[in-house]
């Protein structure tokens, strides 16, 4: 691990220049956020305007989940066809997400701020005018590209600007840009379909994110310094083949043709393993596209790992939810959105006074009750059943919004406080691409187990209803299997991340 003393003398080469004031002096370290253009206990501008795009861009990831009913009648296509416009989404951030360390590195803040916006704007425009499916994933997929590079972007600025001592609560805010909008993105296209077609889904982000990118450009201040360096396509090729092929390959294990699903799942594991072999090799010359030794640092791995396996119960659950609700229980678009909000907008409002509590008690005393309940909530959604009472299935989601604020922000902000300041852009990129596919495994897994256990028992002579609803229970039971995984990780995070930042900041 890296010692305090070399963390805060990188800390000092990385701390933003502005020609106004001069170099940060040293005994100003322990509150760079003071001269960053804000006072402790205050969220500095830049990073309240990326927070803004980022909720914007991030909401898209599930905005089409519940359209998924609206879009298979308009466009004659199979429930599984049409879940490509969200894993789609996931898997092209997977893709763009593992170069966004280099290129954070090689840009301006401004630059990346425009090129992710820019790309966003393009791929929505796309979208609201796409007369086919084909041309309505290509929208997505430009859609997507713009997304990977708000969140690490968000994240690198953050750790660069915002004092250890104050991350936690900055943290919290930030968490409803990362967690809260894939939450919220099923209620709000709920409430939009109600009024309109799919396309409308588009047609209201599309002024929205207009707007911010617009005010984002006027207010937007470079951070750091670019570094000139190349970039290794061949690893770009490997990560989208290897990450791709993963989910690819699973989700095709639905289709009966195992030995095919098989071949493709291991085709895209021999690919990551090259990419990772090739990581170790560029190293040494120093221009990986994502720099491996962020794994060196142990809280950074265990982060990593609870992180990614939260996610695909949280991605899993919510794409049960709306196919129970609508497809079983006969409910509205708007009706399902209106019965998730509840806990979409639990989890945004304490996303901040969980970062107040990171900070002054440190992550394990809000990480393992978190973990714990997220297996009690996604436990009683095993119990689903054609009658289960409407305000059951409002407090078990509520539970698992709350439990899944309480694991995140320290989640993140242990992480990414373990590893020294340069590696900061390639930590976030690391996070975020692992985030992508761990949510498309995850939605993929519980698609294939439902649909194979459906598919056997009407086989069976089961009746349709109860066949689907079955496969829905089996795909729960997954999800706490998931999320046990996630008690025992938590249980290896470090006791208290809040003497660290003491440390930082007495240690002048």
């Amino acid at each position: 691990m890296t010692t305090i003393a070399s963390k805060t003398a990188d800390h000092d080469r990385l701390l933003p220049h502005n020609p106004d004031r001069g170099t940060v002096p040293s005994q100003q370290l322990d509150s760079p956020a003071k001269s960053a253009t804000t006072t402790s206990g205050r969220t500095p501008p830049v990073i309240r305007l990326l927070v803004l795009a980022t909720f914007i861009v991030i909401l898209n990831e599930t905005i089409m989940i519940n359209a998924i009913p609206n879009l298979m009648g308009a466009l004659n296509i199979t429930e599984q066809t049409a879940q490509w416009l969200s894993t789609a989404f996931m898997l092209t951030m997977a893709a763009v997400i593992p170069i966004t360390g280099w290129f954070l590195q090689r840009v301006s803040t401004r630059s990346a701020y425009a090129t992710a916006m820019g790309l966003f704007l393009l791929g929505t425009a796309l979208a609201i005018a796409a007369p086919s499916f084909e041309l309505l994933l290509g929208a997505r997929i430009i859609q997507a590209s713009g997304t990977a590079v708000m969140m690490p972007l968000l994240m690198t600025t953050l750790m660069h600007v915002v004092p250890e001592h104050d991350r936690g609560r900055v943290m919290g805010n930030v968490t409803l840009a990362i967690s809260v909008a894939p939450a919220m993105g099923p209620a709000i296209s709920g409430v939009i379909l109600n009024f309109g077609s799919w396309r409308l889904l588009f047609a209201v982000v599309l002024p929205i994110a207009a707007l911010i990118t617009w005010g984002g450009m006027k207010q937007l201040k470079n951070v750091g310094e670019p570094q000139v360096s190349t970039i290794d396509w061949f690893s770009v090729v490997l990560a989208a083949l290897g990450f791709g092929g993963l989910v690819y390959g699973l989700s095709r294990f639905q289709g009966g043709n195992i030995g095919l699903a098989t071949g493709i799942v291991l085709a895209g594991l021999a690919a990551i393993a090259v990419f990772v072999f090739r990581q170790l090799s560029l190293q040494k010359l120093g221009t990986p596209l994502m720099d491996l030794r962020t794994f060196k640092h142990r809280t950074y791995t265990i982060a990593l790992i609870l992180m990614s396996v939260a996610f695909m119960a949280m991605l899993g659950s919510m794409i049960l939810l709306p196919l129970y609700l609508q497809n079983l229980r006969g409910l509205s678009a708007l009706e399902t959105g209106l019965l998730v909000m509840p806990g979409g907008l639990a989890m945004g409002l304490l996303g901040p006074t969980v970062g107040r509590l990171f900070d002054r008690f440190g992550g394990r005393v809000l990480v393992i009750p978190g973990a714990i309940a997220i297996t009690l909530a996604l436990a009683g959604f095993t119990q689903v059943s054609m009658t289960m009472p409407y305000w059951q299935l409002l407090g078990l989601h509520a539970v698992l919004m709350v439990a899944l604020a309480a694991t995140f922000t320290p989640v993140f902000t242990l992480g990414l406080g373990a590893v020294p300041p340069h590696l900061y852009s390639h930590g976030s990129s690391i996070l975020g691409t692992l985030q992508q596919v761990a949510a498309a495994f995850g939605t993929a897994l519980v698609i294939t187990v439902m649909g194979v256990r459906a598919d056997s028992l009407k086989a069976e002579g089961v009746a349709v209803a109860a066949a689907n609803l079955d496969g829905m229970r089996l795909a729960f039971i997954v999800g706490v299997v998931l999320s046990v995984a996630v008690i025992i990780t938590a249980l290896l995070l470090p006791a208290r991340a809040a003497s660290n930042a003491e440390n930082v900041g007495h240690g002048h």
